[in-house]
């Protein structure tokens, strides 16, 4: 394993007419111990958190124990693996939730990564909710109207199905190639934005109103990542390098 592991950054926003962020670095800890975990994640060496072994039917989920303040941007980045069989599933979400349960909330495995129910329009099933997702998903499932090859694809409200996804055209883009991939997510509440980077590459960029639309004006939601499998596995994990803080709250560009 490289020792690449993973940050969070909180930034107060300056901005001229420009417009960009000035990143300030107020108080930097390792970030591993933070994570409150349920079912088989354990930590790892390296600052790196396991979420499922190369076993069936496995579920992993690790929450940050400190909650997010979505009135301040933040940036969180870290580095993920997916294992080294193509064939392997089912993959890892990256949420940010306030359901009910808290730091025990989960979701179905297989398919569903241990975020959403295998049936979005069924009753049966847990799913975590409110919350938005980031999949990483490893393995063909048609009930989620996943494509044949690997994708990343944006999820709300513990819903595991999905209409768009990212790479739309890339038959041979593959997840499972035994390395690290360097994750970042980025909130800006000036104007909603959300940008996510998978290996530099922008994978999602959109405009979405988390606090109002998704999270009914709560300000603190939790976040972290869950991991599953099924009759097809993978060895799945994340790495952690430090946390930074800033609690400024966030000032409007100016025009």
């Amino acid at each position: 394993m490289r020792n690449k592991r993973c940050y969070l950054l909180n930034e107060y926003a300056m901005f001229r007419a420009a417009a960009f962020f000035i990143l300030v670095l107020v108080q930097a800890i390792p970030a591993s111990g933070q994570f409150s975990l349920q079912g088989q994640a354990t930590h790892m060496d390296q600052d790196c958190i396991l979420l499922t072994a190369d076993s069936a039917y496995a579920e992993g989920l690790a929450f940050y124990t400190t909650p997010l303040n979505l009135d301040v941007p933040f940036r969180i980045g870290f580095d993920i693996f997916f294992g080294e069989k193509e064939e392997g599933a089912d993959g890892i979400t990256f949420m940010i939730h306030n359901d009910p349960r808290g730091l025990n909330a989960f979701g179905t495995w297989g398919e569903c990564m241990g975020y959403g129910r295998w049936n979005p329009g069924s009753p049966y099933g847990t799913c975590i909710s409110p919350s938005v997702a980031i999949e990483f998903d490893t393995y063909q499932n048609l009930r989620q109207n996943d494509p044949a090859h690997d994708h990343i694809a944006w999820l709300e409200n513990g819903s595991s199905r999905h209409s768009t996804y990212w790479p739309q055209d890339n038959p041979d883009f593959n997840l499972e190639d035994n390395r690290l991939h360097d994750f970042v997510f980025s909130w800006n509440p000036a104007d909603n934005r959300i940008t996510v980077l998978l290996d530099g590459n922008v994978v999602v960029n959109t405009q979405r109103d988390l606090k109002n639309e998704i999270f009914n004006g709560a300000s603190e939601v939790i976040w972290g990542f869950s991991a599953s499998t099924g009759r097809k596995h993978n060895l799945q994990y994340f790495c952690l390098r430090r946390l930074a803080r800033n609690n400024s709250p966030a000032e409007s560009p100016e025009k």
